[in-house]
């Protein structure tokens, strides 16, 4: 099997660049850790990749703090937004510093792993991560989902970008 050569990043071309803006993706926020080392953070490039078992694919930029807590064997949470859930992109899209309450104000409560479950999202997952990969400048996770729920009926949240080579 060959491998396709894949040209700079300097020579992507506008267009290409505003066709790959337009692959939509879902708004999700990842919580993980539990006390005062329990964080969050918004994700868009999550999306099924197996049905047995059940797994998801989630890409993270490499220089994110919570990449350190998301190797094998890790436990995390995946809140599904619903449709006019700004608030909650408002609120993880900043970004969470290490030490700072990742959820003050929003209702949520613990799973049986104590992990934080956002329960004002649409559903949630609970997933273990399978493997991490390094893909370009995010590195790609495998999570196997393991369990989760409706908290309520509607639509999920989607997004599209002008451009895809930037969030």
């Amino acid at each position: 099997m060959s491998t396709i050569p894949t040209p700079p990043l300097s020579t992507t071309s506008k267009s290409t660049e505003q066709a790959l803006g337009r692959i939509s993706s879902g708004l999700y926020i990842l919580t993980l850790g539990q006390g005062p080392q329990a964080t969050g953070m918004l994700a868009s490039w999550v999306q099924q990749c197996s049905f047995d078992p059940p797994a998801l694919s989630v890409a993270i930029g490499c220089n994110r703090p919570i990449l350190s807590q998301l190797t094998p064997g890790a436990k995390v949470v995946v809140n599904i937004l619903g449709e006019g859930q700004r608030d909650y992109v408002a609120h993880f899209g900043k970004g969470v510093e290490p030490g700072d309450s990742a959820f003050a104000g929003l209702p949520v409560t613990l799973n049986s792993s104590g992990l934080p479950v956002l329960t004002g999202t649409l559903a949630h997952l609970e997933c273990v991560v399978e493997s991490q990969t390094q893909a370009g400048d995010h590195v790609l996770l495998v999570l196997r989902v393991i369990g989760g729920a409706v908290h309520h009926d509607g639509k999920p949240a989607y997004h599209s970008r002008k451009s895809g080579m930037h969030y």
